[in-house]
């Protein structure tokens, strides 16, 4: 699909190498340009939790696919073949802050004026502009912390969840893909190349857009609340008698509820003033998500989901992740892979890319690459 793009990546850790994952997964020619040690995430779990294991799945992800270039950019000669390896580049993809780039000789203005058809793709923490342009982020700060996304997420008074690993990372790689390709396709018309940036904290607001959208146009925003309070009580998690949990999906909570009520034999719920109302049901949380907790406990799971399936209630399971590799949907509309042995490790089981094209053929998967795998290929 994109076997005619050729992408240069300086990139570590998640945010960038996330992007140019995805465009290797569509066929192009993606070169990874690393440091003598390496991506640091090729060794996350020991730099992270302190113990050897070898083996890194979240490198996998984000890596399969690419070659991977050994160059010491701390010397003269190395600087040098990674200015003639970015001449032959239809993007180059960094997410390195921008005074290392810089500092590096591989600042957008410099690259740009040498290689006008050049598409720069910057990923940082914070932007290239104002007094924090230069502070690390990582998606936990950036995307997670100082965006509001945590704070909303916690009741007031409790402290902010934590985010799992890469999430904030992903979602601004696939802005910083979206911007590659708009460039790309811009550049047809023009001949030209471009600057495209994206950030974790611009991302990360864009995310909370809805919350951020109310909070500037009215100055005030309702905060998260314990699922006993919530305002409506046909969107909650639930669990059932044999302690699982799902997750009721009834926005339109008047058009919803008399569905849950035939569903589980309590129709004369729609005849009680507390519950008959979105209205009411808002007003009087506490007693409904208390009445449905009873309700539902008297059903294991499948036969409570059963009755929401007969009765067009709108539901959805809360999985474990060992549950999610083994959904039948997930397997049906092509969630994982199955990435073939290299250089770089063996075969195994992974999530694919999350876009699928139907007119057009995807490369196979390919493997990932051993670190400096495709040196010589370059030089």
């Amino acid at each position: 699909m994109l076997e005619d793009v050729r992408v240069v990546e300086l990139g570590v850790w998640v945010a960038g190498p996330s992007a140019g994952g995805v465009l290797a997964d569509w066929g192009a020619d993606v070169i990874k340009v690393e440091a003598p040690d390496g991506d640091p995430m090729r060794r996350v779990f020991h730099l992270i939790a302190g113990h050897g294991q070898p083996e890194s799945p979240p490198f996998d992800l984000d890596n399969r696919g690419k070659k991977s270039v050994v160059l010491d950019l701390g010397t003269e000669e190395d600087r040098s073949r990674m200015q003639q390896l970015v001449s032959t580049a239809d993007v180059f993809l960094t997410n390195l802050r921008p005074d290392a780039v810089e500092r590096l000789g591989l600042g957008p203005e410099g690259l740009l004026a040498a290689h006008p058809r050049l598409v720069y793709a910057s990923v940082t923490g914070y932007g290239s502009t104002g007094s924090d342009a230069g502070r690390a982020g990582y998606d936990v700060g950036g995307f997670w912390a100082r965006t509001g996304v945590a704070a909303t997420l916690a009741p007031v008074g409790e402290p902010p969840p934590a985010i799992r690993g890469g999430f904030g990372d992903h979602v601004t790689g696939l802005a910083m893909l979206a911007g590659i390709l708009g460039a790309l396709l811009e550049r047809e018309k023009t001949g030209e190349g471009q600057l495209v940036e994206t950030s974790l904290l611009r991302t990360g607001i864009y995310c909370l857009g809805w919350d951020l959208g109310i909070q500037a146009r009215f100055g005030k925003l309702i905060g998260a609340v314990p699922r006993h309070r919530e305002l409506n009580p046909m969107v909650n998690c639930y669990r059932s008698g044999d302690g699982q949990w799902l997750w009721l999906l009834g926005v339109e909570a008047d058009r919803h509820f008399p569905h849950l009520c035939a569903a589980i034999d309590r129709g004369d719920l729609l005849d009680d003033e507390r519950f008959a109302t979105a209205r009411g049901r808002r007003k009087n949380a506490e007693a409904v998500v208390a009445t449905l907790d009873e309700e539902f406990a008297k059903y294991d799971r499948d036969e409570l989901t059963a009755r929401f399936d007969e009765h067009d209630v709108w539901w959805a399971p809360v999985n474990q992740p060992e549950d999610v590799l083994e959904d039948e949907q997930a397997h049906a509309i092509g969630a994982f892979v199955d990435v073939p042995a290299g250089d770089g490790g063996p075969a195994h089981r992974a999530v694919n890319s999350p876009i699928q094209f139907r007119g057009s053929t995807t490369p196979p998967p390919r493997p990932v690459p051993a670190l400096g795998q495709h040196t010589d290929e370059f030089f």
